[in-house]
């Protein structure tokens, strides 16, 4: 499933809330932005098309579908409109803060709790909760979906919220993550359902916005903590191979060096205040490819961001450790949380140091006036780990999240620390290969 916000709109340059208010149009910008997504998915085989049928978005969707030349028509479905706020709708965010700051705030920081008391016919007010009514009806949109398109590819064009829903029910989130996620306008993700609704999907990629002219998403208005670019290590002779690595420390091939050298011409624009990295050699070899042209950045390395240890399994493939620990492997590719590495660690040792180390980076870099981008350099499960921490997820949750070697992905702390963080961008390989999908190696970690 791939997923796309519309481009820039009218209402978004004024910083007016949209929802159902229909007079809000795409800008020249907006415009090209939708175009710019066609031509970025030009060559994959798209099945169908499914849009919003309010104009911004519906736009949106036919400007990709003119570019992809593929002759589909947009499909519009109320169940892609984007969240209702009906008190609010056409008000400028300022207005709003000012006359309902109540439940500005609790939009802000409590979404699951967001309410608003609508006058009805009888002269009585209701509560209405527009953001858990949005969670549904991302959920209704995807059993429908799925239960149409099995094994398809569906593009999917529609809005800021509803988007974040489609994402969130998708990998298991409920409607108090809204702040968790973000959609740059012609932000694309990629979603992989692995049957029927009910099952979570895993979230390939998230809010690549390369496309469009920028490498990164933008930081959002008024952000104060820091940003962290979180990578993965490029790739190794074992990672080819599909051999377990864990602890034992192999060095990038000559394509992970490659991929690395992407990563870096990718952010060399980005200015980066700071960097920390896994002591093993792969990510800390990538991470000082990628600051090559950031020559006064010192590169920090921490033991709490090592890879998870394997014990018994590391070296080895596939079919011996199912030979060898008959039913774990399984067990670890179906419900990681409950396996227990033979002499090595199990995901909840790993989420205790990596989310340690995790919040001991964050807390070094807020300590400054100005917003501080750090690049983070680790590895594969420690890198799960990570986005499952900041959206919300436990380890049940390890497999959602795909990481490619050299991948980018993008947290964000818009009030510091000790606030929610947001994740801004996930899984970003397109740097490595022009693609929409992740081509890096699969298999072990």
């Amino acid at each position: 499933m791939i997923v796309v916000r519309h481009g820039e709109s009218t209402f978004n340059v004024k910083r007016i809330v949209q929802g159902h208010h229909d007079e809000s149009l795409l800008t020249a910008t907006g415009e090209a932005q939708a175009s710019q997504v066609g031509k970025f998915l030009q060559g994959i085989d798209i099945d169908t098309v499914y849009c919003s049928p309010l104009k911004r978005a519906a736009r949106t969707a036919a400007l990709i579908t003119e570019t992809l030349e593929q002759g589909h028509t947009p499909q519009p479905t109320d169940l892609l409109k984007e969240i209702s706020l009906p008190l609010w709708e056409a008000m400028s965010f300022a207005d709003i803060e000012a006359q309902y700051p109540e439940e500005y705030r609790a939009w802000r920081y409590q979404p699951n709790e967001f309410k608003m008391a609508l006058l009805q016919a009888d002269g009585e007010t209701q509560d209405f909760y527009p953001v858990r009514t949005i969670w549904q009806q991302a959920a209704q949109f995807w059993q429908e979906l799925l239960n149409q398109h099995r094994g398809q590819t569906v593009l999917v064009v529609a809005h800021s919220a509803i988007n974040r829903a489609l994402v969130g029910t998708a990998i298991g989130l409920g409607p108090q993550a809204l702040n968790r996620l973000y959609q740059a306008n012609c932000g694309i993700s990629v979603l992989n359902f692995p049957g029927a609704w009910g099952e979570p999907a895993q979230l390939e990629s998230m809010n690549i916005t390369s496309h469009t002219g920028a490498s990164l998403p933008a930081l959002r208005r008024g952000f104060k903590g820091p940003r962290l670019l979180l990578v993965r290590h490029g790739e190794t002779e074992w990672n080819r191979e599909s051999r377990f690595q864990g602890q034992i420390d192999i060095p990038l091939n000559d394509n992970g060096r490659a991929q690395a050298t992407q990563a870096r011409e990718f952010l060399k624009e980005i200015p980066i205040d700071g960097s920390v990295s896994s002591s093993m050699m792969r990510p800390k070899e990538t991470a000082e490819i990628i600051l090559q042209p950031h020559a006064d950045v010192s590169l920090e390395v921490t033991d709490g961001l090592w890879e998870i240890s394997h014990g018994q399994w590391e070296g080895k493939f596939e079919h011996e450790i199912e030979a060898g620990f008959p039913g774990m492997l399984e067990d670890w590719q179906t419900k990681p949380e409950t396996v227990q590495m033979p002499d090595g660690e199990n995901l909840q040792d790993v989420w205790m140091r990596a989310v340690k180390a995790w919040d001991e980076i964050v807390a070094q870099y807020n300590q400054h006036e100005m917003p501080q981008t750090v690049l983070v350099v680790a590895h594969d499960a420690i890198n799960k780990a990570i986005l499952c921490h900041v959206t919300g997820l436990g380890p049940d949750a390890f497999w959602r999240f795909k990481q490619g070697n050299g991948a980018v992905s993008v947290i964000d702390y818009p009030d510091g620390t000790g606030s929610e963080p947001m994740l801004s961008a996930a899984n970003i390989t397109a740097h490595l290969s022009g693609s929409l999908f992740d081509t890096t190696a699969a298999g072990a970690l």
